[in-house]
Parts: structure tokens; C-alpha cells; sequence
């Protein structure tokens, strides 16, 4: 599944599309990295707190980012549709989230991994399962 992916990235039918959600995730990543950050150690919460909050940010910046310009052909227009698929990608990411945590938490309290690196391997292990729910729910594909 993984080979297939990244072949997906280079050609293929959905490769200008998979592009360009990797680019939208790999902003968003790094958003949601600073905010983490930002949340533990200048707010003082608790990792997986600031990472639940981080998360739900770039949720709804990454819908923004992926309709205009990821699935600009089948985008969300119109405000009901719009915002109705920012419930879908908020159902479909926040399925995500207790992945990303556990993947947190389990690096973190069982390998002693730092939160922001944890939070890397975390981000990427539910990215893919991010994409193919988006892809065929959010936006009809």
C-alpha cells in the first residue's frame, strides 16, 4: 500500500492530486508542530492536550487549504456545502485523532521519544488514513 502511494505521488491518475494534499499536510504538519510547541511549552499544558488542541486547528486549516486548492475540481462551494464538508473532514480527521495520540503517547511514555519527534511519526501514520477518507468522502471521490 505504501509502494503504490508513493508511485501514486509520481504518475498516476491521482498524482497532481496526492502532490498536492502532501504539500497542504506537510504545512499544515509543520503548523501543527509550532502549535504544539507553543501550547506545552509556552502555555505549560500537558503534551497530549496541546496536541489535541494543535490537531483540531490544522483540521480546519487543512479543509480550507485541501478545497481550494487539493480538490479545487470538486470542491465545496456555497455555504451549506461548505460547511458541511467541514464537518465531514472534521468526522473524518477526528476519527484520526485518537491514532495520533496513541501513537504519541506510546512513543513518548514508552520509548522515551521527545513529544515533537513522536508527534512527527505520528502525524505521517495517520496521514494516509486521513487521505483515503477525505478523498472518498469529504470531496466525493
Amino acid at each position: 500500500m505504501l509502494r503504490s502511494f508513493l508511485r501514486n505521488l509520481h504518475s498516476g491518475p491521482l498524482a497532481l492530486q496526492l502532490r498536492r494534499f502532501v504539500v497542504v499536510g506537510a504545512v499544515t504538519a509543520g503548523i501543527q508542530m509550532v502549535l504544539l510547541w507553543v501550547f506545552v511549552d509556552v502555555v505549560g499544558l500537558f503534551y497530549l492536550l496541546g496536541a489535541l488542541f494543535s490537531i483540531e486547528i490544522t483540521i480546519i486549516l487543512s479543509y480550507v487549504l485541501n478545497n481550494a486548492w487539493t480538490f479545487q475540481a470538486t470542491q465545496n462551494t456555497g455555504t451549506v456545502e461548505y460547511l458541511s464538508g467541514l464537518l465531514k473532514t472534521n468526522v473524518v480527521r477526528g476519527t484520526a485523532i485518537p491514532i495520533q495520540l496513541a501513537v504519541l503517547y506510546l512513543l513518548v511514555e514508552w520509548r522515551s521519544v521527545p513529544y515533537l519527534a513522536a508527534n512527527a511519526v505520528a502525524i505521517v501514520v495517520s496521514g494516509i488514513y486521513r487521505y483515503v477518507l477525505d478523498a472518498k468522502w469529504t470531496w466525493g471521490q
